[in-house]
Formats: C-alpha cells, sequence, structure tokens
C-alpha cells in the first residue's frame, strides 16, 4: 500500500501522532504553560481520531500484533517521561480516581502526567516511525497495532492525562 493509497484520515492521524511526538520530544524549548496548552489542543484531537478509525482502515492481516520492534528504548522513554517531569514540577502529580486499584484502596492513587504522556509518546512514537521506515507500506499494519493498544491501553490513559491537564491549565491562576 503506497502512500498515496492512504486514507485522508489515516494521512491525518500520522501527521498528528508526529506533531504530538514533536511536542514531547522538544519539551526542554517550551514553558509549561505553553506545553499545556498544546496537550490540550492535540490530545482530544488524537482521542477523537483514533476512536473514528474504522475497520477497513485496519489491516486484515491476523498476526501483525509484535512484527514490529519498538523504536523507543528505555533510556529514550526515560528522557520523555523526565522531561516532561521536570517542566511539569509540583503539577506533574494527580489523583488517579479510575485506577482499577482503587476499588479496594483506601488511599488515593496518584499517577504522574508526565509517564501518562510517555506513554502514549511510545506508542505513536513507534507508530510513525514504522510508517517513515516502511514509506507508509505498513501503515494499516502500524494502524492497527495502534487502534488496539489505544483501545485496550492507552484512551483511558489520555481522558485521565487530560483532565489533570485541564485543571492546571485553568485553576492555577
Amino acid at each position: 500500500m503506497g502512500e498515496n493509497n492512504i486514507n485522508p484520515n489515516v494521512l491525518s492521524f500520522i501527521g498528528l501522532a508526529n506533531e504530538y511526538c514533536m511536542a514531547l520530544s522538544n519539551v526542554y524549548e517550551t514553558e509549561k504553560e505553553e506545553f499545556v496548552a498544546e496537550m490540550l489542543r492535540l490530545l482530544p484531537r488524537i482521542y477523537i481520531t483514533m476512536s473514528d478509525v474504522r475497520a477497513e482502515e485496519l489491516s486484515d492481516e491476523e498476526d501483525y500484533y509484535n512484527n514490529f520492534s519498538s523504536y523507543v528504548d528505555e533510556d529514550y522513554y526515560e528522557s520523555i517521561r523526565r522531561g516532561v517531569e521536570s517542566i511539569m514540577g509540583e503539577d506533574d502529580t494527580f489523583l488517579e480516581t479510575f485506577e482499577e486499584d482503587m476499588k479496594y484502596s483506601d488511599t488515593p492513587i496518584a499517577s504522574s502526567v508526565a509517564e501518562c504522556l510517555a506513554d502514549i509518546f511510545q506508542d505513536l512514537f513507534n507508530f510513525v516511525s514504522l510508517v517513515k521506515e516502511s514509506e507508509g507500506e505498513q501503515t494499516q499494519e502500524a494502524l492497527a497495532e495502534c487502534k488496539e493498544n489505544f483501545e485496550s491501553y492507552w484512551a483511558q490513559t489520555l481522558c485521565n492525562v487530560m483532565r489533570a491537564l485541564n485543571h492546571i491549565r485553568y485553576s492555577s491562576n
């Protein structure tokens, strides 16, 4: 599947995922308020776009999972996480209400904006990197894996971190 055959919605998602990854990669070059505003601009669009991915845009191959290498090693992940943590400062920690362990806990469960954003970054960076490396030939397979990860893991993470970022943006002045 060449790049010219890619659905326009998928092309839009590739650009959006790339923009998100660039924002996190360049976190040290921005101010906290600007970064929070950018995340609140990008994250809802990522959520909506992934939610709108239709079955016909996905690979019909059964065994695409785990066929792709990760482009984000532990050191790269940690550098992204630390960069966001550094810019967020004391606002990096927020109370997590949708954590499964909350059902059984008498104490609040803390979560990290940096870790949430880095988790999303890892999947989106792998997606964008695979599309670039394969020159668009594995776009459907990469999108299918990204969609599966979105549904099973990071959709909830994205919603939770948006809530925290919204609170930071609108209650800190």
